[in-house]
């Protein structure tokens, strides 16, 4: 009689993972290299020198979480003000509330790129980046620079804008006479102190993101120039 056939072994059950993406190309990967270190290299070589407190306060300085608040209550003010009696001059808050529009319409559109953006590339910030308070979730990326961005919008806007702020500082001046006093009788010459202030602090700012290690150079280049290109949009299509 004839020995029952053995039963066949149980199959074997495998679990299939998705391959691993794949690497960068050559040229891409060397460039993201050399980034990395000339940004940890900046990052080192400015930490004796530069006081921790005056990076953070340029850092606060262009939060969003400050600097929307701060120009949404400008363009707010003269509707949240009761004006029982009519006032025959416009107020200042007034004359410069057609510049607003662009800045608070830019300031969220920056914020809706910047936050696209990271979220396509997903770049991890700085491992030496330490002590950092994040908004949102999607801050924990590092490309662009969201505070680049945005200090070079506002620069950039102010810039483009030089013209309208030249005649809002003239209508100031018969307004206001604390304006009249200081800016006296050249607002040409007003603006272009205030347009350089404007840029001293964007480029500052811009530096500070690389020194107080929280960004690689070519973050804060991208959103430089992301920064200069949403004024143009905002200048151009944006005012009311």
């Amino acid at each position: 009689m004839d020995a029952a056939p053995a039963p066949a072994p149980p199959a074997k059950h495998t679990t299939t993972t998705a391959p691993p993406p794949p690497p960068p190309p050559p040229i891409l990967g060397s460039l993201v290299a050399l980034d990395t270190t000339v940004s940890r290299h900046l990052h080192i070589l400015a930490k004796p020198f530069l006081p921790h407190s005056l990076l953070l306060l340029l850092e606060l300085s262009a939060d969003f979480r400050f600097f929307f608040p701060l120009s949404l209550s400008l363009l707010l003010a003269p509707t949240l003000t009761p004006t029982p009696i009519p006032i025959p001059s416009p107020s200042p808050t007034q004359i410069i509330r057609p510049l607003l529009f662009p800045l608070i319409l830019g300031l969220l559109l920056d914020l809706a790129v910047v936050g696209l953006i990271k979220l396509l590339f997903r770049r991890s910030r700085p491992l030496y980046n330490k002590n950092m308070s994040v908004a949102v979730s999607v801050d924990h990326f590092s490309f662009p620079s969201g505070h680049a961005s945005r200090v070079c919008f506002v620069a950039s806007l102010l810039h483009v804008s030089a013209v309208a702020l030249a005649d809002a500082l003239a209508n100031l001046r018969s307004s206001s006479p604390f304006v009249d006093r200081w800016i006296g009788t050249d607002q040409v010459n007003a603006v272009s102190i205030l347009v350089s202030v404007a840029w001293a602090w964007a480029a500052g700012t811009s530096v500070s993101r690389v020194l107080l290690g929280r960004h690689f150079v070519t973050d804060v280049f991208a959103g430089a120039c992301l920064g200069v290109l949403e004024a143009l949009v905002s200048f151009h299509f944006l005012r009311f």
